[in-house]
């Protein structure tokens, strides 16, 4: 049986479903580097963040698209993200319980509060609820919106629940 090698690989997930951590590990493992679609859409800056333009951000995300390896993990399912999975060898949707992702979104805010963590944003409870909001939304919306529209990709789509799954495809 030949083995995939699989050189794009999309991570898409709730807020707290564990594509951070997956997509860091699968970097590490393949010797890929990985891209986080938040730090697309953000510029990082200390005295705060800063929102790309539409026009910025297509060009760096195009830019990393046309790297001949790539992981790319995030929450978006909108229009200026379909090249990524188009372009993806692997799509590995982390389909985490509900209730595990609201665990990790309150266990992650106080080791970021407690600077236990490290956070690319400002750990305010603004965000914080906002999480909270955003990890429903994906649940009650970004879910089925997802599998609606990229039904076409559905041969490389792997639904997974949780990290240990995932290790079968990469050992």
């Amino acid at each position: 049986m030949k083995k995939t090698i699989y050189k794009k690989i999309h991570i898409i997930g709730s807020v707290g479903s564990g594509k951070t951590t997956l997509a860091k590990e699968i970097s590490s493992l393949l010797g890929i580097p990985y891209y986080e679609l938040d730090n697309v859409v953000w510029i990082r800056n200390k005295s705060g963040d800063i929102r790309r333009t539409e026009q910025e951000r297509e060009e760096y995300l195009n830019s990393i698209l046309q790297s001949d390896n790539w992981i790319i993990e995030g929450i978006h399912n909108e229009d200026w993200v379909s090249n990524c999975f188009q372009s993806a060898d692997l799509i590995i949707f982390l389909d985490t319980n509900y209730l595990v992702r609201t665990y990790r979104i309150i266990k992650r805010f106080l080791k970021q509060k407690l600077r236990i963590e490290k956070a690319n944003y400002k750990p305010t409870l603004d965000i914080f609820f906002k999480m909270f909001k955003w990890n429903r939304h994906f649940e009650e919306v970004g879910k089925v919106n997802f599998f609606n529209k990229y039904v076409v990709h559905k041969d490389k789509i792997k639904v997974i629940n949780n990290a240990k799954c995932i290790k079968k495809y990469f050992n």
